[in-house]
C-alpha cells in the first residue's frame, strides 16, 4: 500500500517591526548644576530606550543653555530633520515646557510630526500626541507653560531693574573686567590690551589694522576667539571702560522672541558715575568717539552707487572659501581675500589681484555670464560660466615700475638727486 506524504506549509509569521525611539532633553540655564542635570537626563533616556523590548534606540538629542521659546535650538532642529527623513517613530521628552514654551511653536511642531506619523510622549503630563485627545490636552497645558515663561521673564526683569536702580550691572564679563560682588574689578593683562586698542586708534591705526595686528600676535578676545572688526568697534564704543555705567540701554522685546531692542525712552536709563576703576579716561574715550565720527564723515561716499562693482560677490578664495572684496591702495584698486584682509597672512596666505589685471582677464568674456571666479595658487584663476563650462587662466604679477604711482616715481627721483 502506497503512503502519501503531504507537505504542510506554515505561514511565514511577520516579525514585528521595532519602533524607532528618540528622546529630547533641554536645560536653559548655563550652570554646573544644570549641566549635571542634562547629563543625567541623557543617561536615563539612553538606558530606558535601549532596555525596552520592541524599541530601537535612535539617540538622545540634548540642547544645553537654550530657551524653550527659541526656534534655533540646534539639537531640536536636528531631531526634526531626522523625523522628516523617516528615521524616528516616537519621541520621548520630560514635559511640554522642555519641548517648547511657545504654544504656537509647540502646536505647529506637533502637527507637522503628526503628518509624518511621529508620536511625541510627554512623561509628566502622560500625553501621547497621536492619541484622540492628545492635541486638546496639549493646547490647554501649553498655554499654562507659556504663561509660566511670561511670569519667569517678568520676575527676572524686575530683579534686573532693581539692580540697575542701585547701580549694579547685569553683564558680568567683558575684556578687562570681571564682576565680583556686583562690581567690576580690573583684570590687569586684559586691561592693557584695552588701553592699547584705544591708543592705537588715536594714533591713526584703522580698525582693520588693529584687528589684524591682534590676530597676528595671537591675542584673543575674552571668550577666546579671534578678533573681528565688529568686536574691536564695540570695544571702542564701550563707555564702561571710563569707570562709569549707563544701565538699561537695551531691553528685551518680549518673553517669546527675547529680541534685544535699543532703549529710546521706552524705559528709564541709569547713569552711575565712578562705579568702578577706569581703564581709560573720559577724555580718551571722548577723543575716540570724535575720531570715529571724523573718519566716518571723511570716508563717507559722496554719491551712493547705483550698482555694485562688476566683480562683487563673484571672486572666491580657494584657500579659505570666503569672498574677495575690493580695496583701494596707493597703487590702485585691488581685490583681496576677506580673511587675509582682516586677519592677515597667517590666517589665509592668499594673494591680492589688481583690478586692472582682472579686467584684462575678463576682457574676452561677458561679465554677466560669469557665475564665479576662484582665485587659486600660483596666480591661477578659474572662471565658471552660466552654461556650466569652466576656463582656467594665469595672470602675471605687475613689475615694480608698473605698480608705482606717479607720486612714488617723483619721490624716488628726488631721493636720487639728493644722493647725487
Amino acid at each position: 500500500m502506497e503512503r502519501k506524504v503531504e507537505q504542510v506549509r506554515f505561514r511565514n509569521l511577520a516579525v514585528p517591526k521595532q519602533k524607532r525611539v528618540a528622546a529630547y532633553a533641554r536645560v536653559s540655564i548655563d550652570k554646573d548644576a544644570m549641566r549635571h542635570s542634562l547629563a543625567a537626563q541623557v543617561s536615563r533616556y539612553s538606558d530606558m530606550i535601549q532596555s525596552h523590548a520592541g524599541w530601537c534606540y535612535v539617540g538622545v538629542y540634548a540642547d544645553y543653555a537654550q530657551s524653550g521659546t527659541k526656534n534655533n535650538r540646534g539639537e531640536f532642529n536636528r531631531l526634526l530633520t531626522d523625523c522628516s527623513a523617516g528615521r524616528v517613530d516616537m519621541i520621548i521628552t520630560k514635559s511640554i515646557s522642555r519641548f517648547a514654551r511657545n504654544t504656537v511653536t509647540l502646536l505647529e511642531t506637533i502637527r507637522d510630526l503628526k503628518e509624518l506619523g511621529v508620536d511625541v510622549f510627554f512623561e509628566e503630563q502622560n500625553i501621547h500626541t497621536l492619541s484622540d485627545d492628545g492635541e486638546l490636552m496639549l493646547t490647554l497645558l501649553a498655554s499654562f507653560a507659556q504663561e509660566e515663561s511670561f511670569s519667569v521673564s517678568e520676575n527676572m526683569k524686575w530683579r534686573i531693574r532693581r539692580n540697575f536702580e542701585v547701580g549694579r550691572p547685569w553683564c558680568g564679563v567683558m575684556l578687562g573686567y570681571r564682576q565680583k560682588d556686583g562690581k567690576y574689578e580690573i583684570v590687569p593683562d586684559e586691561a592693557e590690551v584695552v588701553r592699547r586698542i584705544f591708543s592705537d586708534y588715536l594714533r591713526g591705526d584703522g580698525i582693520e589694522r588693529i584687528t589684524k595686528n591682534l590676530n597676528e600676535e595671537g591675542i584673543l578676545t575674552q571668550k577666546g576667539f579671534h578678533w573681528h572688526k565688529a568686536s574691536v568697534e564695540r570695544l571702542l564704543r564701550n563707555y564702561t571702560y571710563t569707570g562709569n555705567l549707563i544701565l538699561q540701554r537695551y531691553y528685551s522685546e518680549n518673553h517669546i522672541t527675547k529680541r534685544k531692542t535699543d532703549n529710546n525712552g521706552e524705559l528709564p536709563k541709569y547713569l552711575v558715575r565712578n562705579a568702578h576703576e577706569a581703564i581709560v579716561s573720559e577724555d580718551t574715550f571722548t577723543a575716540v568717539q570724535e575720531e570715529i565720527k571724523r573718519r566716518a564723515e571723511k570716508y563717507k561716499p559722496g554719491k551712493k552707487q547705483n550698482a555694485p562693482y562688476p566683480f562683487t560677490g563673484k571672486i572666491v578664495c580657494a584657500k579659505c572659501g570666503l569672498h574677495y572684496r575690493r580695496k583701494t591702495t596707493a597703487t590702485g584698486p585691488v581685490w583681496i581675500c576677506s580673511t587675509y584682509n582682516s586677519q592677515g597672512k597667517a590666517a589665509c596666505p592668499s594673494k591680492q589681484i589688481p583690478e586692472s589685471t582682472l579686467t584684462e582677464l575678463c576682457a574676452e568674456y561677458d561679465i554677466e555670464m560669469i557665475t564665479q571666479i576662484t582665485a587659486c595658487d600660483n596666480n591661477r584663476v578659474l572662471f565658471r560660466f552660466q552654461d556650466g563650462s569652466e576656463k582656467k587662466k594665469i595672470w602675471r604679477d605687475r613689475s615694480r615700475s608698473e605698480s608705482w604711482t606717479e607720486e612714488m616715481k617723483q619721490s624716488a627721483r628726488k631721493r636720487r638727486l639728493n644722493d647725487a
